[in-house]
This record gives structure tokens, sequence and C-alpha cells, in this order.
């Protein structure tokens, strides 16, 4: 089969490789259809990613068309499919709790082991949901949409909460997105004005404009003063999160949707005299990708407008190599795998 390798930093390479075979017991193997670009592929390919070993196979977000089923898997050959790409242990703490997001030994296809930037792929049958109503390409937007579904539901704020999401990237506005699906007041911040233009008239988000870092004060005027409700970290600047406690609300709640390798700090007499809840989000789980799911099917995500560029398997290592440096206008790229379908969605 054809796969596109990440040999080392800024060498992507197009090989033939082996087939995965036959899959085992509660495994399946998927023809992958589409996969999305994700910021994390971009940080593998510049060299940036602290937890990668090279060559590796990239591509997490995925949908694709079940091939043939191990033992014991009740999906059917033919099915479509989306992908959940956190492989956990099923046996540590984290999976006994049934929070296989956080599971100790988790690893991510991608990342920990060869992902989907390929023509077929196994994966745990658990791993794998039906794709009802949905496009394959489509579906390959499900993961990402699924990151901000997650920070949502762990805010634990409900309707009519004011709500910040900094950071305008393809997270912060399926974040935004889904905290306005939760009938949430919702205001974006960003850096850059070309982001928050789409945000604002594309999806109809109140922004606020802060080039510099230093729009405190216009954002608190958001709320007369008071703060937000909860404030979603999705820029992965530690200076830009530890700015962001100065933003919640007393009684409010921080939300770090993002990473970062730096160590935070923020006033610990602050922190307690607004009594806030500091929570972190990792990944997602099922009933995350089923929110995305029904939420595109439905029409309430409008997956049209936040995915922007298409690409094809063997087209992939030239467009990654100037998307990294070409950002203007990209929002969510798609691979289309066997790339036959590529003018269709393009039209």
């Amino acid at each position: 089969m054809k796969a596109v390798v990440c040999v080392s930093p800024g060498d992507l390479t197009l090989v033939n490789r082996p087939t995965p075979g036959s899959p085992v017991p509660g495994w399946a193997l998927v023809k992958v259809s589409h996969v999305g670009i994700c910021g994390t592929d971009y940080h593998i390919f510049e060299g940036n990613h602290p937890y990668l070993a090279y060559p590796r196979v990239m591509g997490h977000e995925v949908s694709g068309t079940i091939l043939s089923v191990g033992e014991g898997v009740s999906l059917s050959v033919g099915q479509e499919v989306v992908v959940n790409p956190y492989l956990s242990c099923g046996a540590c703490v984290s999976c006994r709790q049934e929070k296989p997001n956080c599971c100790v030994k988790i690893e991510v296809l991608g990342v920990h082991r060869d992902g989907a930037m390929c023509e077929e792929l196994l994966v745990p049958a658990a791993n794998l949901y039906p794709a009802d109503g949905l496009s394959l390409a489509d579906a390959a937007g499900v993961e990402f949409l699924a990151i901000g579904a997650h920070a949502v539901r762990r805010s634990l704020a409900g309707q009519g909460a004011r709500s910040l999401v900094i950071g305008a990237g393809p997270i912060g506005l399926g974040t935004a997105l889904f905290a306005r699906i939760a009938g949430q007041d919702v205001t974006l911040l960003d850096v850059s004005a070309e982001r928050l233009d789409f945000a604002e008239r594309q999806l109809g988000f109140s922004v606020v404009y802060d080039p510099r870092g230093s729009a405190g004060d216009r954002v608190l005027d958001r709320t007369a003063g008071e703060g937000f409700d909860v404030v979603f970290d999705a820029t992965g600047n530690a200076r830009s999160i530890e700015a962001a406690f100065a933003h919640v609300a007393h009684g409010g709640a921080f939300v770090m949707v993002s990473v970062v390798k730096d160590d935070i700090t923020f006033s610990d007499p602050e922190f307690h005299k607004r009594e806030m809840m500091l929570i972190s989000s990792r990944n997602a789980t099922r009933v995350d990708f089923e929110h995305v799911s029904a939420s595109i099917s439905s029409g309430l995500i409008p997956i049209e407008k936040l995915i922007t560029h298409y690409t094809t398997l063997e087209d992939c290592p030239r467009d990654i190599a100037r998307w990294v440096r070409e950002k203007s206008g990209l929002i969510k790229a798609v691979i289309a795998i066997h790339g036959g379908a590529l003018a269709e969605l393009k039209e």
C-alpha cells in the first residue's frame, strides 16, 4: 500500500509498504478514506513534537470503511466509520473510571504509533464509531471538533454562561462552536485579525482583537468588568495561559484545552479569592465523538466552512511543507487518500 512517512523533521516521503494484514480478535482493518491534517502533524513535520520517534506515519483525524474484522467484532464489512485515535489499555486507573482519553499508557495513532496517512489501517473495533449521516470527508473532521466538545463538557458551565475562548485556530473554533451549542454566550480572543474575521463573518461570533497580548480591559468590558464564567485557552502559549487567569470571574472556571511544555504560574491569592476551578481537558471520549457527529448531521456545525483545503496522499508531502509556512485562509486541510473524490470535494 501507499503511505506517507515523516522520515525525519522536514522530510515527508511517499513510499510503498506492506499492508497491515488480517485483524486479530477485537480489531478491524479499515480502508482509510480521509485524514484531517492537525497542528500536531505540522509540529511533527517541523521537529517540534516532544514525544515522537522518527520515522512516523502521521494522521489521527480519520474516516474510512471496514474491510475485514477479527473474531468477536460486531461491526460489518463495508460499514463507514469514524476512528477514535486514542488507544487505551483498558486496565489502568483512568480506564477503570471510563476515562480512556487520559489512559496512563495511551497511544495515539500518528504520534506514539503509525497513523492514517496510508491506504489501510488496523484499529481496535472499540475505537470505531458509525459515520451515520456523514460524508466520509466530513467524518474526518469529527476528531478535532471532539476536542472542543470535550472541553466544553469538562467546564461544567451551563446555559447562559459567559464564555471566553482564547485562540481562534481549529481547536479554539471547535470549542467556541460547542460552547454556543451548549447555550453559552461566547467571545473569541486572538492575535490574528484574519482568524477573527473568519470567526465573526463566517461563524457569527463576537470577537476581540489582541495583537499585542494586552487587551485585558477591553476583554473584561464584555462582562462589565466581572470576568467570564468560563475561560478556555486554546493557544498553546504559556504567556497567554498565565494572562488568562485574570479574565475568569469570581466563582468561574479556567479550562486548559491546549498543552505547553512550560511551567505555568499564577497568583494563589487571586486564585483563592475567586474560588476558581482550574480544569485540564485531554483528548475526547465516545460521547464527545457522538455529540460532534450528531451536531454535524443536524446542521449545527458548518463543517463546509471549516474544511478549507484539500489534498491527496500523493500531493500531501508538498502541501504540508507549504502549509507550514503559508497559513493564510487555512482553517482545516483534509487528505483524500484515494484522490478520485478530490474534484468532487472542491466543488
